[in-house]
């Protein structure tokens, strides 16, 4: 006991010595190789489902696993389990939003789970919230598979599925007793033909069949916006954002014109500047995002950092295997787990 004490007195030292989420931006700075890393053997983490399960799905190559993300005026503190278990004791923190919420939930419940050896957890799911409560530090780690943050409803005239761009009351219930909600939204709003999860759009009194697209995000990202300003109280919740997840489909992107996708890639961008475009929508999140008021909110805007890894996608060990290629999802252990040492360093 009392070296773990010292352990911790030693690390948290540490944190003050070289980190301050005051005054620097984590978000800033380039990939260095790093043989220490990664931080779990993932074959030995229960929570990886198959699609994000790269090692165990038969991909031969490991130095995509031995980077770390290095901000440019500061140290990230290496993530630690037992820290941050002390930390959130009693408490909660849920992600919501689409798959690339799953994959870093899953990520934050492996670096938990292997840091602490022989720690006791239990698993329960209702419906689309998942929750897994490492019993000895009550700390509850939770997700809440939900694609667009706004209500998606049956309308009471059997007109099928309706995405309610002014509403979310259907969720919003269950984030309000979490201590740290991060949210997503971004990769279904352009979801056409069998693959759009809806049939109609309302707004206000009106249904219609369709709208532009990124209208139909900024009014519903302006409405979760709105209800943070009005609903969250910043002396119970800390409330994020996570800014689009980049994929790698387009090899001009990284300056190889002929590459269509990310299925060869072995080492990341190395540098500071990324020259592709930046994804989809993310002017309308930051447009909308940097309008809110209230105290309990940042963005957390891992857009720059993970343009650079297009070695780190499970490509063709994901869930398709060999006749899919996955370049938007990212392997556990890898990139997630650098999303997760970056928002415990914002705890420090």
């Amino acid at each position: 006991m009392k070296l773990v004490i010292l352990y911790l007195l030693l690390h948290l030292l540490h944190i003050y010595q070289v980190t301050s989420a005051e005054y620097c931006n984590f978000f800033n700075g380039s990939w260095v190789f790093d043989s220490s890393y990664p931080h779990y053997n993932s074959t030995t983490c229960p929570f990886i489902e198959h699609v994000f399960n790269c090692q165990r799905n038969g991909r031969p190559d490991e130095m995509y696993l031995k980077y770390r993300w290095q901000p440019q005026e500061c140290q990230l503190q290496r993530f630690c389990g037992l820290d941050f278990l002390l930390r959130f004791k009693g408490k909660s923190i849920m992600f919501v939003g689409d798959s690339l919420s799953r994959n870093q939930y899953q990520s934050l419940l492996c670096l938990l789970y292997t840091s602490m050896p022989g720690i006791k957890y239990k698993e329960m799911r209702s419906g689309d919230i998942s929750v897994v409560h490492f019993l000895d530090y009550e700390v509850q780690v939770k997700l809440d598979r939900n694609l667009f943050l706004v209500d998606v409803a049956r309308d009471k005239d059997k007109i099928g599925r309706v995405l309610v761009l002014d509403s979310v009351a259907g969720k919003a219930r269950h984030w309000l007793v979490n201590d740290v909600l991060v949210f997503n939204t971004f990769a279904w709003w352009g979801r056409r033909g069998s693959m759009q999860p809806w049939d109609f759009i309302k707004l206000g009194d009106k249904i219609m069949k369709d709208m532009d697209r990124l209208a139909a995000l900024e009014t519903g990202l302006t409405t979760w916006a709105r209800w943070v300003d009005a609903a969250v109280n910043p002396n119970k919740t800390r409330v994020f954002f996570q800014t689009t997840s980049p994929a790698h489909y387009n090899g001009s992107e990284w300056d190889e014109p002929h590459t269509r996708n990310c299925g060869r890639e072995t080492k990341p961008v190395l540098g500071s500047i990324y020259h592709g475009n930046l994804p989809w929508g993310l002017g309308i999140q930051k447009k909308i995002l940097s309008k809110i008021k209230n105290p309990a909110f940042k963005l957390f805007d891992i857009t720059h950092l993970s343009q650079f890894r297009k070695d780190a996608h499970p490509s063709a060990y994901g869930e398709f295997g060999r006749t899919g290629m996955d370049c938007l999802h990212w392997c556990v252990a890898g990139v997630t787990d650098t999303w997760n040492e970056i928002l415990y360093n914002i705890f420090l």
